[in-house]
């Protein structure tokens, strides 16, 4: 069929050494972003042919990495499930599942999505999710009546930065325990409840 761009399913093997690939790539990319692929392979315990088999130059890598993570992203978020958990619930739910994966995808979702891939697809249908729970969320009065949902939008993605960047020697490291932390702090600041 001429004009397809459908790529072939990978073999599992060859699935498995992508995987080891773009998990390398992470590591070491968030240590040392100017990691070459020669190292990126060792670090996967890959061959270099194997790594430039998979991807062509390094930018064809980091697109891959930047849209692996996006899509976990993604599906952290629509586990959560948005559109139907009752608003709490969601937005502890998708709160939890995104500290989870942005703390193991750190460097790879600190890249800038390239406008017109899907990597920038879902991180638009990512912003859409959010702004649609913090509606449910005014609709159930959790937030007040005449919130700006793309400040407190903003807010909220601040508070996931600061959790996953702010203290290194915070004890807390659970995602639940986090996630509690961070809806409790958006929904009530720093005031007492009464």
């Amino acid at each position: 069929m001429a004009g397809e761009t459908a790529a072939r399913p990978l073999r599992a093997d060859a699935e498995r050494s992508v995987r080891l690939i773009l998990e390398a790539a992470e590591r070491l990319l968030s240590k040392d972003p100017g990691a070459s692929m020669e190292q990126i392979a060792a670090e996967a315990g890959v061959s270099r042919t194997t790594i430039h088999r998979r991807f062509a130059h390094r930018q064809a890598l980091i697109d891959a990495l930047a849209l692996s993570a996006a899509r976990q992203l993604a599906q952290a978020v629509a586990d959560g499930r948005p559109t139907t958990a009752p608003p709490l619930v969601a937005l502890h739910r998708i709160t939890a599942n995104v500290l989870e994966v942005k703390g193991a995808w750190t460097f790879a979702l600190s890249l800038p999505a390239t406008p017109g891939t899907e990597a920038a697809a879902l991180h638009e249908s990512m912003t859409e999710h959010c702004l649609t729970v913090l509606s449910r969320a005014r609709e159930a009065h959790l937030i007040a009546p005449t919130s700006d949902l793309p400040w407190l939008q903003r807010v909220y993605y601040a508070l996931l930065g600061e959790t996953l960047h702010g203290n290194p020697n915070d004890p807390v490291t659970d995602p639940d325990a986090l996630a509690a932390r961070v809806v409790e702090t958006f929904l009530h600041g720093a005031g007492g409840r009464g």
